[in-house]
């Protein structure tokens, strides 16, 4: 899909969290090619960069550029496992109250949301590191089913 971002964000391999549209964007002309596909809270990656620019009131340059964007990959630590690459299943978040753990970020990744249809691209097999709760965690890469 396109979108519209920063010029001086606008590399191959960028990835960013669409957090939502700002307040200026509800009147500009380029809102449904800009922010009209992203979702809130997604993760995307730019898998291209166009030559296009245009003028954008709240970016630092003033300068959006057209790219082309995926969703991004996601890493997950999971307690499942049957999950093998190649897999699909149904993301659930863990039951975990840990606020303060260094792998949060992991078990609850930004761009995942619960209930997400997700296909394992890769499978790290266990974490060495000990979950504070117990659990044994291995690491998956995913991708989204759409």
């Amino acid at each position: 899909m396109i979108t519209l971002i920063g010029k001086s964000l606008a590399k191959k391999g960028q990835e960013f969290v669409f957090l939502g549209p700002a307040e200026a964007c509800e009147d500009c002309r380029f809102k449904s090619s800009c922010i009209g596909n992203l979702e809130k809270d997604r993760k995307y990656e730019i898998i291209d960069v166009k030559d296009n620019e245009q003028k954008c009131k709240i970016h630092a340059e003033e300068t959006v550029i057209p790219v082309e964007v995926d969703r991004a990959k996601i890493n997950l630590l999971t307690q499942s496992k049957s999950i093998f690459e190649g897999s699909t299943f149904t993301y659930n978040a863990p039951d975990c109250d840990e606020e303060t753990c260094e792998f949060r970020d992991l078990c609850f990744p930004e761009g995942l949301m619960e209930n997400d249809k997700c296909i394992v691209l890769k499978n790290d097999g266990k974490h060495k590191e000990e979950c504070k709760k117990g659990y044994k965690l291995n690491k998956l890469t995913l991708g989204f089913v759409i």
